[in-house]
Order: C-alpha cells, then structure tokens, then sequence
C-alpha cells in the first residue's frame, strides 16, 4: 500500500517551503496537482513525474493519488499556500475516507495570510479571521454573514480570492458590508503576487480600498480598531505599553 502527502508548497518562492514539505516531495514518486502550483516547483524537483490538471478538477484530482496509492506509490497532492487553508487537505480526505484509504499525511505550508502580513508588516498581531469571497463553493449569504460577524467582533480580517474574471465587484460589496461597522478610515492593505515575481504591495484606507482594482492573485488585509499605517506599513498592537 502506497501513501499520499497533501504538501502546501507556500506562496510560491521556493525558499518559503517547509523543509517537511521538501522531504515530501522528494519521497514521492508522483506529483499530483494544479498546473499552475506544478510549475512552481518543476525546476525544484526535475526528476519526478507530475500529474498537471486543470482548474475545476478538484476531485478528479484526489480520486487519481488515492488509485495509484493503492497500486502502492507514494504521490504528493501540492497546492499552494496551506494544504488545509482553501487548500486540498480536505477534499482529499474526504475522497480517501469514501475508498476507504488511510495512509495520508498532511504537511503544513506557509499560507498568504501569513506571507502577505509578513510583506505589509504586521496587520495579523492580534486576533484575526480569514474569509474568502470566493461564493463558487459557499452561498454569498453565508460570506456576508460573516463579514458582518467579523466586524462586529472587531477582527482584524485576511480576505482571500478577492475577485475573478467573474466577480470582479465582490471586494466592493464587500467593502460596503464592513463599512456598516468600520469607520472609513480604517487602515487596511493588499499584496499581489506573494513570493513571486511582481509581488507588490499597497497600505490605504476602507474607503480608498473600495476603489482598487484586485484580482484572484491578491490577499486583502482590514485592520481592527488600533490597527495604524506607520512609514508604508500596518501595525496592529499586541498591547504592551510601550
């Protein structure tokens, strides 16, 4: 009986991979994953053989490392970021459990929230959520819902999947949900592209935020009530007195 690894790669740089997700990859004789998050890694691991797919194809994807595990290889499942955040460590377990296969190991890996906070400074140092806007998979209903609960608690907030092809006014509406409770001038942040080429990054407010143009490459950051831009960065107080 073979095994699966389901290995969150980072962000993308090859340097923001765990070295467990490294071992991972070089155990495995297959490579299984979105063609995208595979050519991230092809020039890292150039000897192994990989399985690219499309997007949308999710749980092909999973059926196929559980078949050939069970013809006794060892296949890594990547995605990028976390493997249990948005990622694939879920459905994969999921399809395991329905073929009755139990030999998965999750690695952890270094997700956006984590990666961009690091790029704008330090947005995340206090309680924080993250919500993605992605209603591909969760009702829109239920995203507000939460946006509104987020704010109320008074979270600092990692929005994820800010907008597509297809919806390229979710950040908008969500901007004006959270505008409900946050004052306009609440600091807030986004970063494109983390750990790859082209990686920028951008402080405003809520209210100049409503206005930028984002897309499924950016990670979206609302700081809390104490939350401040200080010298082009976020910082969010842990609460010492300094």
């Amino acid at each position: 009986m073979g095994k699966i690894y389901v290995v969150g790669i980072g962000p993308g740089d090859r340097r923001m991979m765990t070295d467990l997700g490294r071992e991972a990859l070089e155990e495995s004789d297959i490579i299984v994953g979105y063609k995208v998050y595979i050519d991230l890694i092809r020039d890292t691991f150039p000897e192994k053989e990989y399985l690219p797919s499309g997007m949308r194809e999710e749980i092909a994807r999973c059926e196929k490392c559980v078949a050939l595990a069970k013809e006794g290889k060892i296949v890594s499942l990547v995605c990028s970021g976390d493997a249990g955040v948005y990622g694939m460590a879920s459905p994969l377990l999921e399809v395991a459990e329905r073929e009755g296969f139990g030999n998965v190991e999750v690695v952890p890996g270094v997700t956006a929230a984590l990666a961009g906070a690091a790029v704008l400074g330090a947005p995340i140092s206090h309680d924080f959520c993250t919500i993605s806007l992605s209603d591909l998979l969760t009702p829109w209903e239920l995203i507000e819902r939460r946006l509104h609960c987020a704010a109320e608690g008074d979270f600092c907030i990692v929005i994820y999947n800010p907008a597509s092809h297809k919806r390229t006014d979710h950040l908008r509406k969500a901007c004006g949900i959270l505008a409900e409770k946050l004052p306009p001038d609440t600091a807030c942040g986004y970063v494109r592209n983390i750990g790859r080429d082209g990686c920028e990054k951008k402080v405003c407010t809520l209210r100049e935020l409503t206005e930028e143009q984002v897309d499924m490459f950016v990670t979206v950051f609302i700081g809390n009530s104490r939350t401040r831009i200080s010298d082009g960065r976020l910082i969010t107080p842990r609460g010492y007195k300094l």
